[in-house]
């Protein structure tokens, strides 16, 4: 038997019962869709604290949107590497995030990683600290233009290897639960990371598919 229920192409907060479905979702989930017989569909980033989003052209930004919108709404902060300068805008003077689009804020931004990182994991109580979302756009291209600018401005004692990939990938093989941390890139990088930032958000003006607009952040 065939199933012909049609899943709907845009999900607006105006849908019956979506902002509802949205509201049940625990802190550390995100809708993702909803299924033919109405239920809703979330990515839980306590169950899989790193997130890979691959898609067509403009997809991809719209779905790692989407995502950021409803974790900064349910409290967490997010580092917003967009090295296009343009595809995050939206998020860029929200009071609970950092947004870094040239690749000389980038380094910076993941050089401070380090230290953020070691005091999240030397704290004995995390229950306080809000969760950290790293949020990278075309992470094959951040990466690529991140190990040239270090080829370029690296000094003699400096260490071959990129300071800031290095953070990167500190973060995604120690950081995600235990510092409570959390990476959505697009698409894959051999690496991601975060710094530190303070709180307080509003919802999400769209749903998944649709264009969300609202958290908060400025960096510490």
């Amino acid at each position: 038997m065939t199933n012909t229920t049609a899943l709907p192409k845009l999900l607006r907060l105006t849908d019956p019962g979506l902002r509802k479905q949205l509201q049940a979702l625990p802190d550390s989930a995100a809708l993702i869709g909803i299924s033919t017989d109405g239920r809703a569909i979330a990515v839980d980033i306590n169950a899989a604290p790193y997130i890979l989003v691959c898609s067509g052209t403009g997809g991809s930004t719209t779905i790692l949107r989407t995502l950021t919108a409803q974790f900064l709404y349910q409290g967490a902060h997010a580092l917003v590497l967009d090295h296009t300068r343009i595809s995050h805008l939206w998020a860029k003077d929200l009071p609970t995030v950092t947004h870094r689009g040239n690749v000389a804020g980038i380094h910076d931004a993941l050089v401070g990683l380090g230290s953020e990182l070691k005091r999240r994991t030397d704290l004995d109580d995390l229950d306080d600290v809000p969760r950290l979302m790293v949020v990278i756009n075309r992470a094959d291209a951040t990466l690529r233009h991140l190990a040239r600018y270090w080829e370029t401005f690296r000094q003699e004692d400096d260490p071959k290897r990129s300071p800031a990939i290095a953070a990167l990938e500190a973060v995604l093989y120690e950081g995600a639960r235990p510092a409570s941390t959390s990476s959505t890139t697009d698409p894959p990088p051999p690496a991601t990371a975060s710094s530190p930032v303070p709180a307080s958000s509003s919802p999400p003006s769209s749903s998944p598919g649709s264009t969300p607009a609202s958290g908060s952040g400025s960096p510490r």
